[in-house]
């Protein structure tokens, strides 16, 4: 299969204004998530919070069952911090994946309106090739991960049950997340517009400024 280069530079090139605004829900939503953690009296940075996760997951990937290695593994979070799902960094939300599924993950992540199920850590798990075309890049993951059906579809049942379970234990924290959930993804909206607005106008201008000195 023939490399589209041109494709590949036109994405790279046109990414940026988005970066500018991404980072920016970021920030704010560790903002509330720090501010969510405080009212609880709870961190994810805690040994208290970190035991629980290693009592639920072990030393495996909280999705992929597979061990974790330290140059490959990352902090997840189950309702991702986009702007898209508005998850926070709080006790209940993070654990930690292999890169690998947390790369895989993204695909439903970054969909607006998820049809498989209504967060995105579960749409993840829902990929068991029954649910989905054969062109899913979700389903040929598990299916990589799992190849026998009956096996894949079990152990994918049993990841949910697990990540269910841990989650009820911080029952308060994920509800109070979702409780302001509306107020959030308004905000999250104005500010990644916003955001983007800027950007585009404040670099223009700057451009400009720097090509005068070309006509002076």
């Amino acid at each position: 299969m023939k490399f589209d280069t041109a494709g590949y530079l036109r994405k790279s090139t046109g990414r940026a204004k988005s970066d500018v605004a991404n980072k920016l829900v970021s920030m704010f939503l560790h903002d509330v998530s720090r501010k969510l953690s405080s009212k609880l009296e709870l961190n994810v940075a805690s040994p208290k919070y970190s035991d629980g996760v290693v009592a639920t997951f072990g030393l495996s990937c909280c999705y992929c069952e597979r061990l974790l290695e330290h140059d490959r593994t990352a902090v997840e979070h189950l309702d991702g911090m986009n702007r898209f799902r508005a998850g926070l960094h709080i006790p209940g939300n993070v654990i930690v994946s292999c890169k690998k599924c947390n790369n895989e993950k993204r695909r439903d992540d970054q969909i607006r309106e998820l049809k498989l199920a209504k967060t995105g850590w579960e749409s993840f798990l829902c990929h068991d090739s029954t649910n989905c075309s054969a062109a899913c890049k979700s389903c040929a993951y598990w299916k990589s991960i799992w190849p026998d059906e009956n096996q894949r579809i079990r152990s994918l049942e049993r990841v949910r049950n697990r990540i269910l379970k841990f989650r009820a234990q911080h029952r308060l924290a994920i509800e109070l997340s979702q409780k302001i959930q509306p107020a959030l993804h308004q905000e999250l909206e104005r500010i990644y517009r916003e955001c983007q607005t800027f950007a585009t106008d404040r670099i223009k201008g700057s451009v400009n400024q720097v090509f005068s000195a070309l006509v002076t």
